[in-house]
């Protein structure tokens, strides 16, 4: 039997567009390297995701690339021709086949991607300066055309994703990925209307928002959400700082989108720099400031059910995200809602992969690095 400290965790949530969550509790987009070869979906990741799929009210996928230069990851999974449609459309069965909703994230991964996974090894951004990664290669600046083609990509993916039966798409503007590139002063050193300023490098995030809205308004026929995922800050400097991010999101919350999503790693970390308060959360800034205009989804760090619990009572944060968590036990909504909270299991068993339903080349990645979780 439920405890009651825990019923605000399971009640359902209603977005504006009349889209029904079972509970408050979403599972985060987390990146599996298992899709087949040809981008494809394989099996091990359907079985994986549908695992996961029977207590949280919402899933977002691993994020699948829109234009073929734009493929971040081995083992990604495939969105930018029609001809995988019916593969996405059997994730989005799997997902959907356990209760949950299911929501299809979008990105290009820019100058992160790897040069041997994109055609002749060009990788391109929104200007010539590599990732701060080591030995990350330069890109080639976007020119306009490019620019243009990418924007009209992500309308077409999310055309795809309505056709598949997902319920929705999240924009991946988090991460370091091109969309995040232009948004940032440290990857765009650009001087015409898309960098420079930093309305100018809202122009290209603006732009796809607006590209995927279209698509949903002209191919829908039932109530489908975009979402919209985001990092606070970045490191370099420069760089995207918490100021610029509040900007963005002030533009962001009057877009009619349904959701906004932060990436972080932890849900309670306060701002690098920026702004004059310090003392707060960077979560209790955002949702101060959008908080009122569109749902938030949190994530960061909420281990064990007190801790979302806390995370709800102290920010009033409408959706919690997991990811480490459902990776680890992927009944953790289940245990919950059961009343068996003290059985939730907060450490990776490595002895349990087939019972965990991990696919050999993310469990792979999983024991090659010490003490490595995987990034939400």
């Amino acid at each position: 039997m439920l405890n009651k400290k825990f019923e605000q965790l399971f009640n359902s949530f209603q977005f504006s567009n009349g889209v029904d969550l079972r509970n408050r509790l979403v599972m985060a987009p987390m990146t599996n390297y298992s899709s087949n070869e040809d981008g494809t979906v394989s099996d091990d990741e359907l079985a994986y995701y549908a695992r996961r799929s029977s207590g949280v009210g919402m899933v977002i996928t691993a994020c699948t690339y829109v234009s073929e230069n734009g493929k971040g990851f081995s083992g990604e999974f495939a969105g930018h021709r029609d001809e995988f449609t019916p593969s996405l459309k059997q994730l989005s069965d799997a997902i959907k086949g356990e209760g949950a909703k299911a929501i299809l994230q979008i990105f290009h991964g820019g100058r992160e991607c790897p040069p041997h996974l994109v055609p002749n090894g060009e990788i391109v951004s929104a200007s010539s300066v590599p990732s701060s990664n080591s030995g990350s290669q330069e890109p080639i600046p976007l020119q306009d055309n490019e620019i243009r083609d990418i924007i009209k990509a992500f309308g077409d993916t999310t055309r795809r994703a309505i056709e598949a039966g997902f319920d929705g798409v999240e924009i991946h503007g988090a991460n370091g990925y091109l969309i995040q590139q232009f948004f940032s002063p440290h990857a765009n050193n650009r001087s015409d209307e898309w960098g420079g300023t930093l309305e100018k490098r809202m122009a290209f995030p603006l732009a796809v928002v607006d590209e995927v809205q279209k698509a949903v308004a002209e191919q829908s026929q039932r109530p489908f959400m975009v979402g919209y995922r985001f990092s606070p800050e970045e490191a370099e400097t420069p760089g995207i700082t918490m100021a610029d991010t509040l900007e963005l999101l002030s533009v962001l919350s009057e877009k009619n989108l349904d959701y906004l999503h932060v990436s972080l790693q932890d849900f309670w970390s306060k701002p690098r720099r920026g702004v004059e308060d310090m003392e707060r959360t960077r979560m209790q800034l955002i949702l101060e400031l959008v908080g009122n205009k569109v749902p938030v989804i949190g994530v960061g760090a909420i281990y064990h059910p007190d801790d979302a619990v806390k995370a709800m009572d102290q920010t009033n944060v409408p959706l919690l995200a997991l990811g480490r968590e459902l990776l680890i036990d992927p009944d953790w909504v289940q245990k919950i809602a059961e009343g068996r909270e003290d059985e939730v299991i907060t450490k990776l068993d490595h002895d349990k992969q087939e019972e965990l339903v991990i696919p050999d080349p993310l469990w792979k990645v999983i024991m090659s690095i010490p003490g490595w979780v995987p990034g939400v």
